[in-house]
This record gives C-alpha cells, structure tokens and sequence, in this order.
C-alpha cells in the first residue's frame, strides 16, 4: 500500500501542475485540452442534466417567436410578448404542443382539452334540450284532433273530404267552428270587449286565417283526336309552367286575381302530388264566425273552385301562453288531375318567444357561454390550422371540429335573425290584427333549426372518442371499426343494389293497386 502511493505521487509529479487530479487518470493529458458541454434549454432552476434526451427542437413557428425576442427589441415589447404567449397557452392542444415522444405530456393536454370539452358538451346540451318541450307532443296532438278528425252535424272530418263538395262542407262546417270559439260552453263570452277567438279556451287565434287556391290553365294538355268533340277542355297536373295566372270570376278581390309568390312572401310546399309554389289566389277570412261564413258563401256560389284547381292551402297560427309555444298548422287539400281530393297537413308546434321564465333566462348564461366557446374553438382551429397548413385536414376528427363549429356559428346567426323577425311580426300583428300571421315561414326555418341542434349535438358527442382514444379499450374500438370499414363500405354496396332491385319490382308489380307500393320512395 505504501508503495502504491509512493507510485502514485511520481506520477502526478510527472504530469504536471495543469493535468486534471483524476483518480481514474492513467496517462499523460494531450497538449489541446477540450471541453464538451452539453445543452439544455429547461430553466436553471431546474437540474439541468436531468431528462436532458427527452428535449426536442421547437416548433418553427416558435422558433420565428424566438428570433423576434432575441432580437433587439425594449422591455415592454418583451413584457407584451411573454403576456400574448402565456394567453396563446391557453389553446395548447396535442396539435400545437410538440406531444410526439412526451407521453406524459401528451396525457396532460388531452386530459385538458378533454375537461374543457365536457364543460362545452354540457352547455350545448342545455341549450338544445331547453328549446323543446314536452308539451310540444300533446299541443300537436290536441290540434290534430281537433282539425283533423272532428266533424259535427253529419259534416266531414279534414281527413274524410274526397271531393270539392265535401271541401266545402268540411270549410262551411268544423273548420269555422273549431276556429271561431269566443264563448264558454254555457254561452257566457270569453273575452269581455273582445271577439278574439280562444280555441280550447286557452289557444288564441293569431290574426286571421287565410285560405289560397292554384290553378293551371286551360288546354294546358293535348286531348286525342277522337274525344276533341265530347271534351271541351284539358286541364294538365300541377307545374309552374303551367300555373293560371290571370284573373276570372268577380275580379275586385285577392281571391280572384293572381298574386306572386314575391308579393305574398311565400314560399313553395311539397304536397303527396308534387311541389306548389307560393303564390295563387287567397282570401283572408274575418275575425267573427258570421262574417267568415258569409265570405266562404260568396266564393262557394261564384265557383271559386272549378276543374283547373290543384291545390288549396288554409294557413292559420295559434298561441298558448300558458306553455308558451306556437302551433302553425297548413291544411291542404289537393284536387288531382284524375278527379277527386287528397288531404294533407302540417303542424309544426315550436317556440318562438325565448325569453319569458326563469328557466329561458338561464339559457340565456348558457347561450353567453356556448359563444365564448365557439370563439375559443376558432382561435383554436386557426391556430392549428397555421401550424398544420393542408395537412390539418387528413385527420377526420379535424374536419368534424370545423363541422361542429360551422354548423355552431350558423345556430347563432340563425337566433340573432328569428328573435329580431319575432318580434317585428307580433309589433305588426298587435297594430293590425284583423290581418293574416304569417308564423309558416319563421316556422319551418325553426324546424330546420331544431334539426341542425339535434346533428350538431350528434356530432358533438360522436368527438368524445378523439379524447378517449388514449384508453386501450376505446383504442382497441376505434381501431377496429378503422378496419372493418372497407368491408362494411363494400357489403353496403351489394346490399343497396338488392334492396333498390326489389323497390322497383315492388312498386312495377303493386303500384296501381296497393297504396304502400303507389310511389318509387314508398316501396322503400
């Protein structure tokens, strides 16, 4: 042992006071000393030789960040930039963070945005679910019955008229009664200094109801040779082409003379026939029963309906405030070119008038809410979108955020516009109410509202899984409809061509005879 440190100080006199004191140093030093460092950007604070292989290169649009504030910029500049660059944070996905070797990293973001979007699922289905009601059914279905179904006396019920008499008793008949209710049933009035209608003693008749006729014209078809003596005339099915425009009969009324579709800001209706445009010739009934009788007798004995009819629409809206819904019902009565008569209707019962409970003022927080999130997804996706370029949208769960988002941004604008026309048509309804309501436009682009809520709801929990993926379960699941999908693309091919073949041998064989296979669509 002696020895060996004997040995030992010989030999660190020999290198030298500059030589490393090494325990391990075996050898002389080489001339050129080097020295190695290694690099790590994390904060030093922080161990800085600890997880040092785990760095990556930042992001190039990071890298562009970093040169501006290297640069020679004054400190506000720098404070101003570290602020925006702490609030960008706030929309750091697995998309805009560098996740690709950080699995915890990666765990955290997506746990983030996963709880950020439970909140932004929560708030949607508020406010989808607070736009319908349950009283929606049965207001429909009271109506129906009423409208549809009852007769009295030994007159028609709607869905019994099988020809213009029967129309005509069924108008002159339970429409005007079911209408026109304005006393109790022991003959006491409803509404004292008041004739307006309360059908169902709670349902009040908005304005009046209007009743509207299209024609086609005369010779519009071409009759044989051979029956050119005992037929006078051809009157074709319904096109717009061969719609009758002028005026006929008394000629000093809105039912005698033709008015476009522009002028009563209509629009066209898909019957069992075909599809009717929105013009015609209408007359708007009276506020009193008595006045509507005399109105619908004069049209009945001067043949307001003749061989050229093809449809007639009965337009009327009513309101409950007690549920505060609108019910907008179209009865329509299609005069076919084989003779005859085809009832249809349309009820749509929706809610126009949003903000009246307690209830409608916390959807209104809600509706706050559900725009500052759609303002955060935006900024989102422009974010990602800018990092990402074209290949952004090779991801289906890409394309399913901007459809969620679109379809959000147009639900907005669409309840901005319907609250503004709500009110502009009661204002007017409330100056002139011996004039027709006109609740069927605002009342299909509703229906068509509730709809696009109901997919956009849809699609917004089918993006659930691009949060759960990282789950083996739910991996395993994606993974597998991922490959089976070619094969359930190919057997639905195969499937639908047997299923359409079999449509059309149905509705070729039974089309004259059976109702169910009458049309291509209803063999379906």
């Amino acid at each position: 042992e002696i020895q060996f440190r004997a040995s030992e100080e010989h030999e660190l006199e020999t290198v030298g006071k500059k030589a490393w004191d090494n325990p391990v140093y075996n050898g002389s030093p080489s001339s050129s000393l080097k020295i190695r460092a290694i690099y790590n950007p994390k904060s030093i604070l922080e161990n800085p030789y600890e997880n040092f292989e785990e760095v990556e290169d930042p992001l190039p649009y990071q890298k562009e960040q970093n040169k501006a504030v290297d640069g020679k910029t004054s400190p506000f500049l720098r404070c101003l930039f570290y602020v925006f660059r702490g609030i960008r944070g706030l929309w750091g996905t697995t998309l805009t963070e560098n996740t690709t070797e950080n699995r915890e990293l990666y765990v955290k973001t997506t746990l983030r945005e996963l709880l950020v979007y439970i909140v932004f699922l929560v708030d949607i289905c508020l406010l989808t679910y607070g736009m319908t009601s349950s009283n929606a059914y049965y207001y429909t279905k009271v109506m129906s019955e009423l409208f549809l179904q009852a007769s009295s006396d030994g007159h028609v019920s709607f869905q019994s008229i099988g020809s213009m008499a029967d129309f005509w008793m069924y108008a002159q008949g339970p429409l005007l009664d079911n209408l026109y209710w304005t006393k109790w049933y022991n003959n006491e009035s409803l509404a004292e200094h008041s004739t307006q209608s309360y059908i169902y003693y709670e349902n009040v008749l908005l304005g009046v109801p209007r009743m509207r006729q299209l024609k086609v014209k005369n010779n519009s078809c071409v009759v044989h040779d051979d029956f050119k003596e005992e037929i006078s005339g051809c009157y074709d099915v319904y096109s717009e082409e061969k719609e009758e425009r002028v005026s006929f009969g008394l000629i000093n009324g809105t039912a005698w003379r033709y008015h476009s579709e522009e002028e009563l800001s209509g629009s066209s209706h898909w019957g069992r026939l075909t599809s009717y445009s929105g013009g015609g010739y209408y007359i708007d009934l009276k506020l009193t029963r008595e006045e509507s009788a005399e109105a619908l007798k004069v049209l009945k004995e001067k043949l307001w309906l003749d061989r050229g009819t093809r449809v007639v629409f009965i337009d009327f809206s009513v309101y409950n405030a007690n549920i505060n819904l609108f019910c907008v019902l179209r009865l329509v009565v299609e005069f076919p070119a084989t003779g005859g008569a085809i009832p249809s209707w349309q009820i749509r019962t929706v809610k126009l008038i949003r903000y009246v409970s307690t209830w409608d003022f916390f959807i209104v927080a809600c509706e706050i809410v559900f725009c500052v999130f759609i303002f955060y997804y935006v900024v989102e996706e422009i974010l990602e979108l800018r990092i990402h370029k074209l290949q952004y949208f090779t991801s289906i769960w890409n394309i399913l955020d901007v459809v969620v988002i679109l379809l959000s941004i147009t639900a907005i604008g669409f309840h901005i516009f319907r609250t503004i026309e709500v009110n502009r048509l009661l204002r007017e309804l409330l100056k002139h109410p011996n004039t027709y309501a006109d609740f069927e436009f605002l009342a299909f682009w509703q229906t068509q509202y509730n709809n696009m809520n109901a997919v956009n709801l849809f699609f917004a929990w089918i993006k659930i899984f691009k949060y759960i993926s990282f789950n083996k379960t739910m991996t395993q699941l994606s993974s597998t409809l991922a490959r089976c999908a070619k094969d359930i693309l190919g057997f639905a091919i195969m499937f639908f061509i047997v299923f359409f073949a079999y449509a059309q041998l149905g509705y070729l064989l039974f089309g004259t005879q059976v109702e169910n296979f009458s049309t291509f669509v209803k063999c379906m």
